[in-house]
């Protein structure tokens, strides 16, 4: 299993248009082999937005990130994020 988290801290007003884009990320992969779920998450506590992506291998992620990707190429994260994206790959042990 290989799971592919990030953490976003957006803008109030880009809020909507980043969830936007998670879930064309999603859309861009979800049903294809390899990828066992994938969500777009909010934080009760705080502002944060979470995506999580659960592969069944490593290689699964890295054959499916470069469609995720290009399905966000061209939004513009630097504008609606606070932060930069705090992403983690995480593999079980």
């Amino acid at each position: 299993m290989f799971v592919l988290m990030s953490i976003h801290h957006p803008h109030p007003e880009h809020r909507e248009a980043l969830i936007g884009s998670m879930h064309r990320y999603g859309d861009a992969i979800r049903g294809e082999h390899g990828l066992v779920s994938i969500h777009t998450l909010a934080d009760a506590g705080s502002d944060r937005l979470v995506g999580l992506a659960v592969f069944a291998t490593e290689e699964d992620f890295r054959r499916l990130a470069p469609l995720a990707r290009a399905a966000v190429a061209d939004d513009p994260f630097e504008v609606w994020e606070r932060v930069p994206i705090d992403g983690l790959a995480l593999t079980e042990v």
